[in-house]
């Protein structure tokens, strides 16, 4: 195991909690080796100074991200390995297929898109235009966000199609102010999404795979997880297709090569595993009783619903399950590591010493009682602390197993809590009892007097009859009313829904204010670009916003709409998203007019923000 310098461990933490981005299957040194570079570019003397320094300058990020992620990508990169996946794979590929049935390609770590487009171009060139729309599914996914919205523009400049044939530039290119439009009616077949091949589930069905020089950037376990996931995601026959910089010449049981020179691989049929499970080479058959008992014993530790750790004799972390990672952290990344490093060890309760007990007296002890505080949440655990002995009684380990007894700890509470509320009411119940017997002497008189009375109700009741029918006569007359209400009410649902469609399907951010500047209406756009939801911002006064937009060079644009003149207006600001990326946005205000139309901006304001 490499050493690894925990300040630079906080660095890729505070990254993944802050922004989302997850670095830390990457490969330490060509990672630390890009950080060191921003590091260098800002003058910060080490790795907690620059997460100080990211703290205080958010636009660092868009900087540090692009660094990181090198998204170096062409139309038709290493053309002679194109050129063979046409007639060596999805030649073969189509024509095995039926006439009608779809083909889905997946473009693993897209970048800027022109791989996808790529892809586009072979498939249409071998199906035709017609054909290509109504078989072909293209699905480009990438991490970077950035890079996603400039793959789904399809608009090239001139470097990047230098090296296209001039025929295909014509046929499926659209030349508009010096940039190139891939063609939108086959652009709709190809889809761009966000996909992180570390953490996000895996696209299914997919008979060709293309993922280049994208695996070199991750170490030995995280590519043995992503390729695990692209083994549950290729169809049977599926095909892998890589970068010249990657080999799988350690995942016999997931590919077998089809061109190795060219990095071309076809799905190895085995058994189904869920994504994500790293696979082994299969062992080799032998000549009677069950196979591949390791892997099945290991998979059903790892998949237990209680939270496992084993220990080896002098201490060291052995192995973990997944529920143990989810309660506690703790994972194969920490496999050899001494257990008293671990927050574990003493955090929610002191193990070291009844794991040394256990081991002297070579017997199962519990802890209960054990109070868990996971951000907000409290769990109860029961620990149960268990010695592994060998055929020969000699200790091998230890084994913890982490019970949940919070839904049976809160029941326990429960039924304290409702034993007491009894005992309660029983005394009460036991006061009552008395009143009750004194009272029943009082109601012996009240009866008497209740027979009298109930001579006059006789007379009331003949009277509220007749009030009844008119009340009959007046309750009809409301229900008319009322069925008026509920269709005027249906009307104004459909109205705010239609008008709420109308706000989503927008491509800006739109805003409407009051004439005290309180919001009234935030669409979704508008969430998207700020990171603020409906539900946070309603209500809000618009210039108390706390967003990348600098608020105050609107305020004189807003004014304006609600003076009485009720001036429109637009204005070019630079900000900064809800990712922290930098962005130029266009803000234009209009006064809200009244049905009458007349002038002014007295019903408030619509403010529409549009990154430019």
């Amino acid at each position: 195991m490499h050493e690894t310098d925990p300040h630079f461990e906080a660095l890729l933490v505070y990254l993944k909690e802050s922004r989302g981005f997850d670095f830390t299957g990457y490969k330490r040194s060509s990672l630390m080796r890009r950080v060191n570079r921003r590091m260098t570019q800002v003058d910060a003397a080490g790795y907690p100074e620059y997460l100080d320094f990211l703290q205080v300058h958010p636009d660092e990020f868009t900087a540090l991200f692009n660094t990181i992620l090198i998204n170096v990508t062409a139309f038709f990169r290493d053309t002679d390995a194109w050129e063979y996946l046409r007639a060596e794979v999805l030649e073969p590929m189509i024509e095995a297929k039926p006439a009608d049935s779809m083909i889905r390609i997946w473009s693993a770590g897209c970048a800027s898109g022109q791989e996808a487009y790529t892809l586009a171009m072979v498939l249409a060139e071998m199906l035709g235009i017609e054909q290509f729309k109504d078989r072909v599914k293209i699905y480009a996914t990438d991490v970077d966000e950035e890079q996603l919205n400039e793959a789904r523009q399809a608009s090239y400049g001139e470097r990047e199609i230098q090296d296209l044939e001039p025929e295909l530039v014509e046929r499926y290119f659209e030349q508009l102010n010096g940039r190139y439009t891939f063609r939108k009616d086959l652009r709709r077949s190809v889809i761009f999404g966000r996909n992180d091949l570390v953490q996000d589930a895996p696209i299914s069905r997919i008979d060709l795979l293309t993922c280049r020089n994208t695996l070199m950037y991750f170490n030995a376990e995280t590519q043995a997880k992503i390729l695990g996931r692209f083994h549950f995601a290729l169809a049977e026959t599926g095909v892998l297709f890589l970068g010249k910089a990657e080999m799988l010449l350690s995942h016999s049981s997931l590919f077998t090569p089809i061109d190795l020179k060219r990095r071309v691989f076809r799905r190895v049929p085995r058994l189904y595993a869920p994504p994500g499970v790293v696979f082994a080479d299969p062992p080799p058959t032998g000549t009677g009783g069950v196979t591949g008992l390791d892997e099945l014993r290991n998979e059903a530790f790892a998949a237990s619903p209680l939270a496992q750790l084993v220990l080896t004799s002098d201490g060291l972390v052995a192995c973990s399950n997944r529920q143990l990672e989810k309660l506690f952290g703790v994972s194969s990344r920490d496999i050899g590591r001494p257990f008293r490093d671990l927050d574990l060890s003493y955090r929610p309760v002191e193990l070291r010493r009844y794991i040394e007990q256990t081991q002297l007296e070579r017997r199962t002890l519990r802890v209960t009682d054990v109070e868990y505080h996971r951000g907000t949440d409290v769990v109860h655990l029961m620990v149960q602390i268990s010695p592994l002995s060998g055929a020969d009684g000699s200790l091998l380990g230890v084994n913890l197993i982490f019970h949940d007894v919070t839904a049976s700890r809160r029941l326990q509470d429960d039924l304290e809590h409702a034993n007491q509320q009894l005992e309660a009411a029983y005394e009460e119940l036991q006061s009552t009892n008395e009143e009750l017997e004194t009272t029943n002497e009082e109601l012996q008189s009240t009866v008497e007097e209740l027979e009298t009375t109930n001579e006059e109700l006789q007379s009331t009741n003949e009277e509220l009859e007749t009030m009844n029918e008119e009340l009959q006569s007046t309750n009809d007359e409301l229900q008319s009313i009322n069925d008026q209400l509920r269709v005027s009410t249906s009307r104004l649902d459909e109205a705010n829904a239609f008008l709420e469609t109308v706000l989503t399907s927008l491509q800006a951010g739109v805003a409407v204010v009051d004439p005290d500047l309180r919001i009234r209406m935030w669409n979704r756009h508008a969430e998207d670009l700020w990171g603020l939801r409906s539900g946070e911002v309603i209500g809000q006064h618009f210039l108390n916003l706390d967003i990348g937009l600098p608020i105050d060079r609107i305020r004189p644009l807003v004014r304006g709409a609600l003076d009485a003149g009720g001036r429109s207006g637009e204005i070019r600001l630079d900000a900064v998203n809800r990712r922290g990326r930098a962005i130029t946005v266009r803000v234009a205000c209009t006064p809200l007019r009244s049905r009458d139309g007349g002038p002014g901006g007295g019903d408030g304001a619509i403010i529409v923000m549009e990154t430019a």
